[in-house]
């Protein structure tokens, strides 16, 4: 489906090649062509607890995994019984007993049956299907149960439900309108979402609910995450992206586009140009709310020559900058992610004017922004010994992001509103996942910890824990400042 997510390191060679629509698949697959060293994430020793039958807490969850690194780009088959999974506390009990199959029937008459359901969450509207406006219900206030080491998997899920184009996507069921026909049998990863995501926003009960039965066709769709070892959630935010939209892609049959000379277009018309190319084999609502188009720009610092190539983008992956001194920002990284790099030595691409290797300077920008902007501190790093992480603090806006320093060209719509956080805590042998969110129906944030959702401050937002930062447009219909 193109370019999955966006990193300095993985889009530069690809940046001589003459504009040409992004086959699907082809960077995904360059995303994973480097072998990486990834943290043994075995052992996580600071989880939260599984409440027992009778609402006691035990104190601690120790997970015992097989011993050797992790690589996000393997799966390992091998997976701990469940008996491995030991709560030192007064209780002791199986995964399973602590699951519960999410209730809400969404099939047929889906909406009637939402409304039969928790008729004070949604009213019957005529033009716009649902709303919320007269709830008293935890609206979105629920905590999902840890399965056993699945709290990376607990942070996304809560960062997407708190996306209001996508969760009124689930919500209204306008999901299964778009349900690819040739998928339809394979569309169970789409239907467990959103039928995960109306749990979580029709309960009458504050009480945590098991993603059980989606953790099971995510598993089905990428085997990477069978078993309880721990993931990368940005990672894991990526396949399932990928798996929605292909559930959900309005294009049945992908054509077959053939190359053309746009050379004698201008850098704007190439862009529009390449967009609606990619859009002809992949259009679907994440499309609309996720993707955005990058801009690579190489100049031969020899004859001037310029070569610039358009590439979808889900995602982008930030280095965290360095700063002798001071604080980092999160447009220092952005700044560090789309300065002029000099290409020289070993590096030196091939001019096609030149026909010879020559030095060249390259240049990132963005050329369309998406609804959903997803920026990724990269707080992990690797040499030859170890995995490290950067505990570095950046400081971020939670209003009022400008993105248009980094625009192709003039932007008039390019602020954002944060609206979610995937935070890690600990370090590469062991660490734990958990989410601020800011509530769509209520304007306010707060914290997802597996099972327990509390308020908190805009001020705790914060923190140099933050993984993957939510942004959505300013101009959105649903973004608050």
């Amino acid at each position: 489906m193109g370019v999955v997510g966006v990193s300095r390191r993985l889009v530069r060679r690809t940046l001589w090649c003459p504009p040409r629509p992004c086959p699907a698949g082809i960077a995904w697959s360059a995303s994973r062509s480097s072998p990486r060293t990834w943290p043994p994430w075995g052992c996580l020793t600071s989880s939260p607890a599984l409440p027992s039958e009778d609402g006691v807490q035990p104190e601690l969850i120790t997970i015992a995994f097989p011993t050797g690194s992790l690589s996000p780009f393997t799966s390992r088959s091998s997976s701990p019984e469940v008996a491995s999974i030991q709560h030192h506390g007064s209780h002791a009990h199986t995964t399973k007993e602590y699951q519960r199959t999410c209730d809400v029937d969404t099939d047929g008459t889906s909406v009637a049956k939402l409304t039969q359901y928790c008729p004070s969450v949604f009213a019957r509207n005529d033009t716009s299907g649902l709303n919320f406006q007269n709830s008293k219900s935890p609206q979105g206030l629920v905590g999902l149960r840890n399965l056993g080491n699945t709290c990376f998997m607990n942070s996304i899920l809560q960062c997407l439900s708190n996306t209001p184009d996508l969760r009124d996507y689930c919500l209204r069921n306008t999901h299964r309108t778009d349900l690819n026909n040739n998928c339809r049998a394979k569309a169970a990863l789409m239907e467990e979402f959103a039928k995960l995501t109306q749990t979580l926003w029709t309960s009458v009960s504050s009480e945590a609910i098991s993603p059980s039965d989606f953790k099971t066709q995510i598993q089905r769709y990428a085997p990477k995450f069978v078993g309880y070892n721990q993931q990368d959630a940005q990672e894991f935010l990526r396949f399932l992206l990928d798996g929605l939209h292909n559930e959900v892609n309005r294009v049945t049959v992908r054509p077959r586009l053939p190359a053309e000379d746009i050379d004698h277009l201008s850098d704007n018309e190439k862009g529009k140009k390449m967009w609606n190319k990619y859009l002809e084999r992949e259009d679907s609502k994440v499309v609309d709310l996720f993707v955005g188009q990058l801009k690579s720009s190489l100049t031969c610092s020899e004859c001037g020559y310029c070569s610039t190539v358009f590439d979808p983008f889900w995602d982008l992956s930030l280095p965290i900058a360095k700063k002798g001194s001071g604080e980092v920002s999160l447009t220092d990284c952005m700044r560090f992610f789309t300065k002029e790099d000099v290409l020289d030595g070993d590096e030196k691409p091939t001019c096609c004017r030149c026909k010879a290797r020559r030095k060249c300077t390259k240049k990132f920008t963005i050329q369309k922004f998406p609804q959903i902007l997803v920026l990724h501190l990269k707080r992990f790093s690797e040499n030859r010994i170890r995995t490290s992480k950067l505990s570095t603090y950046v400081n971020f806006p939670l209003k009022e992001l400008d993105m248009r320093e980094f625009a192709s060209e003039n932007s008039m719509n390019a602020v954002y509103n944060l609206y979610a956080v995937s935070n890690h805590s600990g370090n590469t042998l062991g660490g734990h996942y958990t989410a601020y969110c800011r509530n769509p129906a209520l304007g306010e944030w707060y914290s997802y910890n597996d099972s327990r959702v509390s308020p908190m401050s805009s001020s705790q937002v914060r923190s140099s824990d933050a993984y993957v930062l939510f942004y959505e447009l300013a101009s959105s219909s649903h973004s608050r400042l």
